[in-house]
């Protein structure tokens, strides 16, 4: 057995130099034909021995279908970046960095950071990949998901081969971030023998990686990107973006050849404006580029909002436009009652998708853009922030075209619409279906009550054959009910009415979410939640009082206290109440904590994985004991509570001398369990 595994040894080792050469480095040294008969050579004796190395080549090609996705949680969350739309964004971003710089220094004038430097990636339009390694190996690949759990799509992601299955920093574990995508010329080959060519790039690596058959994802020979280590344990220490660059490099994987350093912020906003104007020549999709600083420690010190890390910000390209014709406009229904425009255009290949759909916003955007009388007539549309399709106008303001027609009723339940500045209601709330089957969709989604396996079908199919014409009417609902439906078994009943059980106990930002108040969205939500911390103090508070608080404006705030004083939203709202729904604050006010704990007023950082309950869970015990959880170490830092698989955070609390927590049952002990 030795001379067979020597030289499947041997082979294994020049395939994976070959791949690199061709898919990393971009610099095949064999022909194909060499590599196929080196790679068959290595199949026989595979299935000979009946052996398959870890890092063989073979591994790549896709297996059995799989049953379903398996959740994965990260082990550093993937944070979203904040958007700069323009150059003013841009600056006022790079202001705000100086601003926070500048004020660290003049509290610590002992370790004060440097100047910074700016580095500019380019933002590709693919799908997020997470892929863990430990001790060399790679052992998961994820989704983005929420950015705390994604779906792990191992198999998927080892058909990509430019993504090394095995690597030479064997010390631990860490995990890595970038892109998987596909090049626009194999989207032309791959389209032209397909017998259902797909649309777009962006479309078929999304659609290839989330697909459960492997084998669909190995024929799409997608590629990958990465820019990012989130989680580094062991004995290396990176301390800015080049060393994370390079020990991407040195670990075999595919590093974009595009990096710019600048110090001047003015010569960095030139080379955006150059970026833009070559992407056309690139064989793969990007959105944008993106710019950091290069310093971890600046980094650490400029630290995160709830969403965004505040030392770094996308900037999105203008987006590409063309013409096409105005075929018609449709008229829907949201859930608020507002009518909106739906614009059907001929066909259209924009920035790598195609186009059939544009929003048209409202009545006003219509008159304005002189497209009263444009049906059948060409018109300029734009993909905003290539993202949302938008008509900019007539291509020639003189045509004339068919008019669009302007609905007096409402298309949804035909009740008289009220016109309210630029745009249409329908103020019939309980008997217009689409807004009913929408405020309830909507209160069920993930991030409102996450009522799982609910979906609009499922709202819909309430309100046709249950009544259910409002929220609260889910807590209402009977299995007796239920099973009665078309499609509705005893297990489907009984799944639903206990994700309805769960929902009850959702915190109040989820409820408030859920409400869907006017004007407000998940970040409003929150400010609300954690700075009143209790629903009936908020149904109290005027406008007045609510403007008072952060990001909240006049009209928002309009907005809340109006909304709370309907009778109909407070009825609904009791009604959901005597059910059971709890909506209360996510973690007790501080005040409510019991100064004398131990853990009052300190700083904690949770690290690793601890084995009695999540992070997250441990993190909302201590805020309710009143302390701070941080998410990095410093010289301010209490304690440090490590699990499983700790990391630098450990090793830097060492350093510091800051005190550490291991034992668990001393935890649980602490935090009253």
């Amino acid at each position: 057995m030795t001379e067979p595994l020597d030289r499947m040894r041997s082979l294994v080792a020049e395939l994976n130099l070959y791949g690199r050469q061709y898919y990393t480095q971009d610099s095949p040294t064999v022909s194909d034909k060499e590599y196929d008969a080196l790679y068959d050579e290595l199949a026989a004796l595979e299935r000979e021995t009946g052996t398959t190395l870890p890092d063989s080549p073979t591994r790549r090609v896709g297996g059995e279908i799989l049953k379903g996705f398996e959740p994965h949680r990260h082990l550093a969350r993937l944070w979203s970046l904040d958007k700069a739309q323009n150059a003013d964004d841009l600056a006022a971003w790079e202001q705000r960095v100086k601003k926070l710089i500048a004020d660290f220094n003049a509290k610590n004038p002992e370790r004060p950071l440097p100047d910074p430097e700016y580095v500019v990636e380019l933002k590709y339009d693919g799908l997020t990949l997470n892929l863990t390694y430990r001790d060399g190996e790679l052992v998961q690949a994820s989704t983005r998901g929420n950015g705390t759990v994604g779906e792990g799509i191992l198999a998927q992601v080892r058909t990509i081969r430019s993504v090394p299955l095995t690597v030479p920093f064997a010390n631990g574990t860490f995990e890595v971030q970038g892109e998987g995508y596909m090049r626009l010329s194999v989207l032309e080959k791959y389209n032209e023998t397909a017998a259902e060519p797909l649309k777009n790039a962006r479309n078929a690596a999304a659609g290839a990686l989330r697909n459960l058959d492997p084998r669909t994802t190995a024929s799409r020979k997608l590629d990958a990107f990465f820019y990012n280590v989130g989680f580094l344990e062991g004995d290396v220490r990176l301390t800015n973006h080049r060393q994370m660059m390079d020990f991407l490099r040195e670990n075999h994987f595919p590093v974009n050849p595009y990096l710019r350093y600048f110090a001047d912020f003015s010569e960095l906003t030139e080379e955006l404006a150059a970026i833009a104007d070559r992407r056309h020549t690139l064989d793969y999709l990007i959105d944008g580029a993106v710019v950091k600083i290069t310093d971890f420690a600046t980094r650490e010190a400029l630290g995160y909002t709830d969403k965004f890390p505040r030392w770094a910000i996308a900037f999105k390209f203008e987006a590409e436009e063309t013409t096409t014709v105005l075929e018609s406009v449709s008229w829907e229904v949201g859930r608020t009652g507002k009518i909106t425009p739906l614009a059907r255009v001929e066909p259209v290949e924009l920035a790598g998708v195609t186009v059939q759909n544009c929003t048209l916003n409202n009545i006003g955007d219509i008159e304005r853009k002189n497209l009263t009388r444009a049906l059948g007539t060409r018109v300029f549309i734009r993909r905003s922030n290539d993202v949302i399709p938008e008509i900019l106008g007539k291509a020639d303001d003189s045509e004339v075209g068919g008019e669009i027609v302007y609905p007096t009723v409402c298309p949804g339940c035909g009740s008289p619409l009220e016109m309210r500045g630029a745009h249409l209601f329908c103020n019939n709330r309980l008997g217009c279906k689409p807004q009913v089957v929408g405020r309830i969709t909507h209160f069920a989604s993930r991030d409102c009550m996450d009522i799982e396996t609910f979906s609009g079908k499922t709202a819909e199919q309430l309100y046709e054959e249950l009544n259910v014409h409002d929220p609260a009417d889910l807590y209402g609902l009977a299995a007796d009910d239920l099973v009665k439906l078309e499609r509705f078994g005893e297990k489907k009943a009984s799944n639903l009415l206990a994700s309805i059980e769960k929902s009850k106990t959702r915190d109040l930002a989820a409820f408030l979410n859920a409400l869907g108040i006017p004007n407000t969205g998940k970040a409003t939500a929150k400010t609300l939640a954690d700075h009143y911390g209790d629903l009936d103090r908020l149904m109290a508070a005027d406008a007045e009082e609510l403007i008072a608080l952060p990001d909240v404006g006049g009209i928002v705030a309009e907005s809340i206290a109006s909304f709370f004083r309907d009778p109909l939203v407070q009825e609904s709202i009791a009604r959901m109440r005597a059910a059971g729904v709890r909506a209360e604050a996510d973690r007790p006010a501080a005040e409510a904590a019991d100064a004398g704990h131990p853990l009052f007023g300190k700083t904690v950082v949770l690290t690793g994985t601890l084995t009695t309950m999540t992070r997250d869970e441990a993190a909302k015990r201590l805020e309710a004991l009143g302390a701070k959880v941080s998410g990095s170490v410093s010289k301010k830092t209490d304690l440090v509570i490590a699990g499983e698989s700790a990391g630098s955070k450990l090793t830097k609390a060492r350093d510091l001398g800051v005190a550490v927590l291991e034992d668990e049952e001393e935890l649980a002990r602490l935090l009253g369990l």
